[in-house]
C-alpha cells in the first residue's frame, strides 16, 4: 500500500483523473482511469490502472448528493412554496450532469430539471452580468447565490 496524500504531483494527478472520470460518467456507465508512472515504489515505477462504474462512483458519492437536497428544501421554506407550486427548475455548474444530482433535484421538486440551458455558460453569463453591474454598465439587475442565499421568483 503506497500513500500518495504527501505527492503533491501525485494528487494533482488523481484529481485531474477524478474529474475527468466525473465527466465521463455524466455520459457513460463506466470510465477507465490510467495513471502510468503515478509514483515510484521499492520495486520500480508503479502505474494507476482501474474502471470506475457509475454505480461505484454514485454509492462515492451518495452523501454529497444527499446533501444537496438541503439546499433545494430551505430555498423552497424560505420562499413559502410547494412543489407543486414550482413552475421550472434551471440546473447551473458543471456537477449538475451528473445522473444522479439530476435525479435527487428531480425528486425534491417534483419537476423535470429544464435541459436547455448550458449549465456552464449560465455561470459564465451570471459572471459577465455581475462584472457589468459592478462597472455600472448594467442596471437594474441583481444576481442572487443560492448557496448564501434563497428566493422564490
Amino acid at each position: 500500500s503506497i500513500d500518495l496524500s504527501q505527492d503533491k504531483m501525485a494528487l494533482q494527478r488523481l484529481k485531474d483523473a477524478a474529474e475527468k472520470a466525473k465527466k465521463d460518467l455524466s455520459g457513460v456507465s463506466s470510465t477507465q482511469i490510467s495513471l502510468p508512472f503515478i509514483t515510484a515504489g521499492e520495486s520500480g515505477p508503479l502505474h494507476l490502472e482501474m474502471t470506475l462504474t457509475r454505480a461505484k462512483f454514485d454509492e462515492l458519492t451518495a452523501d454529497l448528493v444527499e446533501r444537496t437536497k438541503v439546499p433545494v428544501r430551505q430555498a423552497l421554506k424560505d420562499a413559502g412554496l410547494s412543489q407543486s407550486e414550482i413552475d421550472e427548475v434551471i440546473l447551473v455548474g458543471g456537477s449538475t450532469r451528473i445522473p444522479a444530482v439530476v435525479e435527487a433535484v428531480r425528486k425534491e421538486t417534483g419537476k423535470e430539471p429544464n435541459k436547455s440551458v448550458n449549465p456552464d455558460e449560465v455561470v459564465a453569463m451570471g459572471a459577465a452580468i455581475q462584472g457589468g453591474v459592478i462597472t455600472g454598465d448594467v442596471k437594474d439587475v441583481v444576481l442572487l447565490d443560492v448557496t448564501p442565499l434563497s428566493f422564490g421568483i
